[in-house]
């Protein structure tokens, strides 16, 4: 397998068939001068992935393969996963294809562990149907965090604007029992950790939201903030970490504070994304940070109402490829920099 230091090999998971995920992702690649990026492999079904070549009219080639050893640089490449044809119905929540979706990303898994693709872009998945006796998982990131090593983070990018979570997909009514100081302080470092490494983010400055309207506002409105989140941030402030809150947050993101921090951090799943996908205009990615892979995905889900009308807007998924390219890099160029001090000093002047 050739494979020029430029040009990196992008696997790619091919997510529910029903949804929107071929589409995105053969958009994104009709456009050739992204395979001057990047080389993709789509673990799925050359077959299939010419039938939905097909209706979305798209002239590009699809160059099928059975083996990663037969990869070609430059080409879109296809791996058959599977040989046998799916029924697809755009639009319709499937259990057999949701098989195939699992399939299809425990393939693409299996290879970014093994070092034979670099880094990893998946296409969306429905959560319900890919539930089965050997896939026990809510989603990609917890899969992905008992495959890989380290510990995974979900971290939405777009630009500048960067948002962790420290709890992600629980219900609402838990989320202050999950709030411990181990897994507050866990989240931080793997957030100033990601700064680092792969943002390029030498001093990295990190807000914190608070639980609570007007982060309890002293106590009055809640204890967790200034009883749990607070002491956190003031002992990691004073070992060195630029971290700062907590804040409430509907005034945090109201007055445009979230611009002076390299990274937010939000205590639960929806506190975080909402801000971020109003404000990031359907160019966000999700990146699966604090793994020692790289993994990224669009922001959005299957979209069954538009699946197979060719009206998918494929800008997150094209971003979510720019990021994974971006940050392989940065991390490339960080353990340089870590091995050998003197080039640090290069770098400064």
């Amino acid at each position: 397998m050739m494979k020029k230091a430029e040009n990196i090999i992008v696997g790619i998971s091919i997510g529910d068939l029903n949804g929107i995920g071929s589409e995105v992702v053969l958009k994104t690649f009709e456009d050739s001068r992204m395979l001057e990026l990047c080389t993709p492999v789509i673990f799925a079904n050359v077959k299939i992935l010419s039938f939905a070549k097909k209706s979305l009219d798209a002239g590009m080639q699809l160059h099928g393969i059975d083996s990663l050893d037969q990869i070609i640089t430059g080409k879109i490449n296809v791996l058959n996963v599977w040989k046998e044809s799916v029924n697809i119905e755009y639009g319709v929540n499937d259990e057999n294809v949701g098989k195939y979706a699992i399939k299809s990303f425990v393939a693409a898994t299996k290879a970014l562990k093994e070092g034979l693709v670099d880094v990893l872009v998946t296409a969306p998945i429905n959560k319900y149907n890919i539930q089965a006796e050997d896939f026990k998982f809510p989603g990609h990131t917890d899969y992905l965090d008992q495959e890989l090593e380290g510990d995974a983070l979900m971290f939405m990018v777009q630009d500048n604007l960067r948002v962790g979570l420290i709890t992600d997909h629980i219900p609402v009514n838990e989320v202050s029992a999950h709030l411990t100081e181990a897994l507050i302080k866990k989240k931080i470092e793997t957030i100033k950790k990601s700064l680092i490494q792969d943002f390029s983010i030498n001093k990295p400055r990190i807000a914190v939201l608070g639980l609570n309207p007007h982060a309890g506002d002293g106590g009055v409105i809640g204890k967790e903030d200034l009883e749990i989140i607070q002491p956190v941030i003031k002992k990691m402030f004073e070992s060195g970490t630029l971290v700062f809150g907590p804040y409430p947050a509907d005034g945090f993101f109201g007055s445009n504070q979230y611009e002076k921090y390299d990274a937010v951090i939000a205590t639960y799943h929806d506190q975080g994304l909402i801000p971020f996908k109003t404000l990031s205009f359907g160019n966000g990615v999700n990146y699966t940070a604090g793994l020692n892979k790289i993994r990224t995905s669009p922001d959005h889900g299957t979209a069954y109402d538009i699946a197979g009308k060719g009206l998918a807007d494929h800008n997150s998924f094209k971003e979510a490829v720019y990021l994974a390219i971006d940050i392989y890099h940065s991390r490339n160029e960080y353990q340089i920099i870590s091995q050998n001090p003197l080039k640090i000093k290069e770098k400064q002047l």
